[in-house]
């Protein structure tokens, strides 16, 4: 850049503050040079002078002073550390079930992780950076899915996005629908679960299990469940939707009740059990359907509903379960 420019502050970043917005712009202006800028005046927000935290609103505009080739506003997605991997890229459109200017809704396979951790090398948040918009932003996550468990999973595109999504989240506005194929069959045709949740070490990794009464550090959790199908002795088909969302919360109910989910190697308690013929032993826990408010309200509700993954579908022949008979319907006999 060689002269005086100005930058208007986009919708989805009002908030955000004066140092960050430059680093997703200017990711060449380190912040001392930030800072030398804003105390000289040559960083201006509407004309005023402000300080490397000040928050900035939608709509302002920034002064931009020259910079030098090194601190040019190149997207971030176009420096070195973050070349986009195409692969990553087509893998992930490969998984869209929906999208907007706001929203992804992908269908993640099982197998693969959400977020990076010990002995992970891939997962969906590190595929995302190949989806880094003009401007540099990376779609974020708004929630998480087990690794082996497959469906429905939601990713923000802007930041304001995010933070609605994630408070419909957090405010337990969002219905999740999961389908699970689970040993025997529950006397009881539909139900809660409730229990308190805790996590402890063992030598295979953290894991939940339910608390005792009053233990400490235990959280309140709650699911549903209706059975939609079995097969006589063996397993059936159970649709659940948990109203709270601790880790493993699912898992553990089922197990909890004398249900445990099939090819669950973590939560399976019950033994000398014998795996039908014809299953694969991979977990068989899918989230169906997700219904959400969309983050722009003049949108409808977000409703998606992500196919089952292939080794569920093996399962689902094998016992002759029909998936038109898990759509759920209200009063008037309409889908909903």
């Amino acid at each position: 850049m060689t002269g005086v420019s100005q930058k208007t502050v986009d919708e989805d970043e009002g908030g955000m503050r004066l140092d960050r917005w430059f680093k997703l712009h200017y990711p060449g202006v380190g912040f001392g040079k930030l800072q030398k800028l804003l105390r000289s005046g040559q960083v201006r927000v509407d004309g005023g002078r402000v300080k490397t935290a000040s928050r900035l609103e939608a709509g302002q505009v920034v002064r931009i002073p020259p910079l030098d080739s090194a601190a040019s506003d190149k997207p971030l997605h176009m420096t070195s550390n973050t070349i986009r991997d195409r692969h990553d890229e087509d893998v992930l459109r490969d998984m869209i079930l929906y999208e907007d200017k706001k929203v992804l809704v992908f269908n993640k396979p099982s197998g693969l992780a959400v977020q990076g951790g010990s002995g992970i090398s891939r997962s969906v948040d590190s595929m995302l950076e190949s989806l880094r918009d003009k401007a540099g932003q990376k779609p974020r996550l708004c929630h998480r899915l087990d690794r082996d468990t497959s469906g429905v999973l939601v990713v923000a595109k802007t930041r304001g996005a995010a933070a609605a999504l994630t408070k419909s989240f957090r405010q337990r506005t969002t219905q999740k629908t999961y389908w699970a194929l689970v040993r025997g069959i529950p006397r009881q045709k539909e139900g809660r679960i409730s229990t308190y949740l805790v996590k402890e070490q063992t030598e295979d990794g953290d894991r939940m299990r339910v608390a005792k009464h009053g233990e400490r550090h235990a959280d309140h959790a709650v699911s549903f469940y209706r059975v939609i199908d079995s097969n006589p002795r063996t397993v059936s088909w159970v649709e659940l939707s948990p109203h709270t969302g601790r880790t493993h919360q699912l898992r553990v109910h089922a197990d909890h009740i004398g249900h445990p989910i099939i090819g669950d190697n973590k939560y399976f308690s019950t033994e000398n059990w014998e795996m039908p013929g014809g299953i694969q032993k991979r977990l068989h826990l899918h989230a169906r359907r997700i219904r959400i408010p969309h983050p722009d309200e003049n949108q409808p509700t977000l409703d998606v509903t992500a196919p089952l993954p292939p080794h569920m579908v093996q399962s689902w022949n094998l016992f002759a379960f029909e998936e038109a008979d898990g759509v759920e319907v209200d009063e008037d006999g309409f889908d909903v």
